[in-house]
C-alpha cells in the first residue's frame, strides 16, 4: 500500500493539512474494495482526484475510468448518455449507441454533481448499484455490468431529501463510504504553498521569473476566504504571473487582484432565503398587477359615465378620479372628452331602458388598454423568468419548480419569448 505522500507526488496534491491528509488515507484504505465513495466538498477543492486515486490502486486500474458530469448533460438525454439508447428509441436517434456503464463494464466511474441527477435516473442509477442490471433506452433487454461507482456532490444531499430532489435509498447507496475534502479557507498553511507552485507553473509556461511574495502579501493571501477554493487561486496566481512585470509582489499588489468579499463573486446563498425573496418579488408582483387592474376598472367606469352625461358635469364630480388615471395637469380643461358620445338604446323586457356600449371609438380604446395590459403582463412573465434562470445557472428544471411550472412549460414560453 502506498503512502500519503507517495501518492500526494504522484497526483500532484499539494499541502499537508491533516484534513487533506484523512482524505487520502480513507481513498488508499477503500481503493482495494467495490464499495462505492461519496466524496463531498465545494467547488473547487479538487474532488475529482479521489475517484483516481481509488480506480489506480483498485484491481480495476487496467479497466476504463470514465468521469461524467452529471450537471452537463441535459435532462432528456443523460438516460442515453449513461445506459445507451437502441436504435429508433427518440427522434435523432438513427443508431444504437452504447452507453457509460457498458463502456466502462469491469472499471470505474466517477459521477460529478450526482445531486443534479433527474430522479428517473436516480432510479436507474440505484438498480445499477443494487444489482449491476440495466435496460437502454427503447429496449426491454437487461443488461448487466461490473461497474465501480465513485460520485461527488458539492451539495447538501440532507436538503435535498428533504425537498423531493434526491432519493434517500440511493444516496445511502452511494455513501457506503464518505470521504470529504476541505475548503481551501480551513487549510491556511497550503494556501501559500499552492500559490508557490501555480506562479513556477505558470512562470515555467509563459517563460518569465517565477513571483515571490512578501510577508504582508502572504498574510492577505492566507486571510482572503477563497471562495472558489484552488481554482479561484490558480487563476488569481496566473493573472498575477502574466499582468504583473514586477515579480516582488506587495500586499497593494496583490489585493488589487482580490475581488472584495461578497461583490464579485456569485454568493452561495441558502435555499430557504432565495425562496423567500422570490416569494416577496411575487407578492410585489401580483400587488402591481391588481392596482393596474384597480386602474383599468377605474377607467371603464370613468367612460361609461362619459358616455351616459356631459363631460363636463363629469368632470367636476370625479375629478379625483380624472387625477387618478390621467395625472394632475396644470390646466384640467385640457383633458378633452366627446361631449356626446354615440350610444344605443335597447329595450329590455320589463321596458327599463339600458346602454350598450356599442361606439367603435370606445371599444378600440378598451381593445388598445387590454393589449398593453397583456403586453405589460408578457414583460413581467419575461423578467420574472430570465431572473429565475439566472438564479439556477440556466437550469430549466430547477427554474421551473422554482416559478411553480412544468418545465414543458418553461420550455414553451423560453421559445415563444426568444430567450
Amino acid at each position: 500500500m502506498e503512502s500519503v505522500q507517495a501518492i500526494k507526488q504522484r497526483f500532484e496534491i499539494i499541502g499537508n493539512d491533516p484534513k487533506l491528509n484523512r482524505a487520502i488515507e480513507k481513498a488508499i484504505q477503500v481503493a482495494p474494495t467495490d464499495i462505492s465513495v461519496l466524496v463531498a466538498g465545494e467547488s473547487g477543492v479538487g474532488k475529482e482526484n479521489i475517484p483516481r486515486i481509488i480506480h489506480s490502486l483498485s484491481h480495476r486500474k487496467h479497466g476504463k475510468y470514465i468521469a461524467v458530469n452529471c450537471g452537463a448533460i441535459p435532462e432528456g438525454t443523460i438516460d442515453s448518455e449513461l445506459f445507451g439508447h437502441e436504435k429508433g428509441a427518440f427522434t435523432g436517434a438513427t443508431n444504437t449507441r452504447e452507453g457509460y456503464f457498458e463502456v466502462a463494464d469491469g472499471g470505474t466511474i466517477f459521477l460529478d454533481e450526482v445531486g443534479e441527477l433527474p430522479l428517473t435516473t436516480q432510479v436507474r442509477l440505484l438498480r445499477v448499484l443494487e444489482n449491476g442490471e440495466f435496460i437502454k433506452v427503447g429496449s426491454s433487454q437487461v443488461q448487466k455490468t461490473d461497474v465501480r461507482i465513485v460520485a461527488a456532490t458539492n451539495v447538501n444531499l440532507f436538503h435535498a431529501i428533504e425537498k423531493g430532489k434526491f432519493r434517500e435509498d440511493l444516496y445511502y447507496r452511494l455513501s457506503t463510504v464518505d470521504i470529504t475534502l476541505p475548503p481551501l479557507r480551513e487549510r491556511k498553511e497550503d494556501i501559500h504553498l499552492l500559490f508557490r507552485k501555480f506562479a513556477s507553473d505558470f512562470a515555467h509556461k509563459y517563460k518569465m521569473p517565477p513571483l515571490k511574495l512578501d510577508e504582508n502579501a502572504i498574510a492577505v493571501l492566507q486571510k482572503f476566504r477563497w471562495s472558489g477554493n484552488i481554482r479561484q487561486l490558480r487563476n488569481v496566481a496566473e493573472q498575477i504571473s502574466v499582468l504583473e512585470t514586477n515579480r516582488e509582489i506587495t500586499a497593494a499588489t496583490l489585493q488589487s487582484y482580490l475581488p472584495a468579499e461578497g461583490t464579485n463573486l456569485p454568493s452561495v446563498i441558502k435555499d430557504k432565503k432565495g425562496d423567500s425573496d422570490f416569494n416577496t418579488e411575487r407578492e410585489i408582483l401580483y400587488k402591481v398587477l391588481f392596482d393596474m387592474k384597480s386602474d383599468l376598472h377605474d377607467l371603464k367606469k370613468l367612460t361609461l359615465e362619459l358616455m351616459q352625461s356631459g363631460s363636463s358635469k363629469v368632470q367636476e364630480t370625479n375629478q379625483n378620479l380624472i387625477k387618478k388615471i390621467y395625472g394632475s395637469q396644470e390646466n384640467d380643461s385640457e383633458i378633452d372628452f366627446e361631449e356626446e358620445p354615440r350610444t344605443a338604446l335597447i329595450a329590455t323586457p320589463n321596458k327599463e331602458e339600458r346602454y350598450q356600449e356599442n361606439d367603435d371609438s370606445y371599444l378600440f380604446a378598451e381593445t388598445i388598454e387590454e393589449e398593453e395590459e397583456i403586453l405589460r403582463l408578457e414583460q413581467k412573465e419575461i423578467e420574472m423568468i430570465k431572473k429565475s434562470l439566472e438564479k439556477n445557472k440556466g437550469k430549466r428544471k430547477a427554474a421551473a419548480d422554482e416559478l411553480g411550472i412544468s418545465e414543458r412549460t418553461l420550455y414553451r414560453k423560453i421559445k415563444q419569448f426568444d430567450l
